[in-house]
């Protein structure tokens, strides 16, 4: 396995990299250290969502905030090593010299699935989720497998939180699991 993942890095590493595409990319991984983008955008849904979803886009963030805290946890009970590839270094820097799994793949897949389950459309989450763990495998700072394990941790946690980040509707209301109202009392 670790041939494979040495291989995958390696075309990762130097398939379509120009300098100007290098720096683009190193800025746009960086939006998702520390699960930044991810917690700016649970915390504005937060503010901004109407009064009846604003617990569950607060419950979808600290999930995102949980899943981060995960998985540096993981990562500092597994302690893999970054990848050291001779000739091709990484194009930017971590906070740690830890790999496994990546934070930036578990906080973006959990994000992608709470998010997504409190109402945002799917496909961007995802989308900026994939790319986001992409970032770093082009930026040579993590093996496939740890953004492949961190994209399954992600989803994972992100699926059994769900529940919670779905919106409740009121008592009485159309989506309501509860009684519906008729003429101003319960049926």
């Amino acid at each position: 396995m670790h041939s494979a993942d040495l291989a995958l890095l390696r075309v990762a590493r130097t398939a379509a990299h120009t300098p100007a595409r290098e720096r683009a990319v190193a800025a746009f991984s960086a939006l998702g250290q520390h699960a930044a983008i991810w917690l700016a955008f649970g915390a504005g849904a937060a503010t901004f969502a109407a009064r009846d979803e604003r617990r569950a886009w607060r419950l979808a963030t600290a999930t995102v905030a949980g899943a981060y805290v995960f998985n540096t946890a993981l990562k500092f009970a597994v302690r893999r090593p970054r990848p050291q590839l001779a000739d091709l270094p990484p194009l930017t820097s971590t906070p740690t010299q830890l790999s496994f799994p990546s934070a930036h793949a578990t906080s973006s897949f959990a994000a992608a699935r709470v998010y997504s389950a409190a109402g945002a459309p799917a496909l961007p989450l995802y989308l900026l989720a994939s790319a986001l763990a992409a970032s770093r495998l082009y930026l040579g700072v993590h093996y496939p497998s740890d953004v492949l394990a961190g994209a399954l941790i992600g989803s994972v946690i992100g699926s059994l939180a769900s529940p919670a980040a779905q919106p409740q509707s009121a008592p009485g209301s159309a989506g309501s699991s509860g009684a519906t109202k008729q003429g101003g009392r319960n049926a």
